[in-house]
């Protein structure tokens, strides 16, 4: 290929590709989809109060003084905040029991084949009176949303039956929560859950 010509290739490249792109919405270099996070964040970040942790941020997390716990290489980019403790979710290694304020979540617990273990861990470490804030996916609905407007579907996910009502039996289960807000269905396919710890 001729080097000249070069520069001339790509400049047309990047205009035509911006022109696609801007009758879609986007720009380029946008991620092409907004974090679950921004769609909940005005109802949930209010129970997001002292210290605590959002789990899988993917670069958008709830709220600015929250601490950012995803993967070393998180697979969702949707912001462009870094991760400040890379590990795994389901092994809060790095506190006690009973030293957090809040866990918050979002489009993160469907992705662990042990819901129950996870929950567990989280409870762990948050103290008496700490909220547990998960915003997930009704598998079912967000299944047929996939299917019905060709979004590509999340192969993470674990669980075909997993909903609102999965997690709020397991937490009744493992005991020591209340709880203090839910909606069962919100933003297309999803649902939240506030629960506080009691013991």
């Amino acid at each position: 290929m001729d080097s000249a010509k070069t520069p001339s290739i790509v400049a047309t490249l990047r205009r035509r590709c911006g022109n696609i792109l801007r009758r879609l919405g986007l720009r380029l270099g946008d991620k092409g989809y907004q974090s679950e996070t921004s769609k909940c964040r005005s109802r949930l970040a209010p129970f997001c109060r002292g210290y605590g942790v959002d789990l899988g941020f993917g670069g958008d997390p709830i709220t600015s003084g929250a601490i950012r716990v995803d993967s070393p290489q998180p697979y969702a980019e949707t912001g462009n905040a870094p991760v400040q403790l890379g590990g795994d979710a389901t092994d809060l290694h790095w506190f006690r029991d009973g030293v957090l304020d809040y866990i918050y979540s979002s489009h993160l617990l469907e992705d662990f084949p042990d819901t129950g273990g996870a929950l567990r861990e989280w409870l762990r470490v948050l103290k008496v009176g700490g909220n547990l804030i998960i915003f997930c996916p009704n598998e079912q609905i967000y299944r047929a949303h996939c299917q019905r407007t060709g979004q590509i579907y999340n192969e993470n996910h674990k669980h075909a039956d997993f909903s609102l009502e999965k997690v709020k039996g397991l937490l009744q289960e493992i005991g020591g929560v209340k709880f203090i807000h839910e909606t069962a269905l919100v933003d297309v396919y999803s649902w939240e859950l506030v629960a506080q710890k009691t013991l």
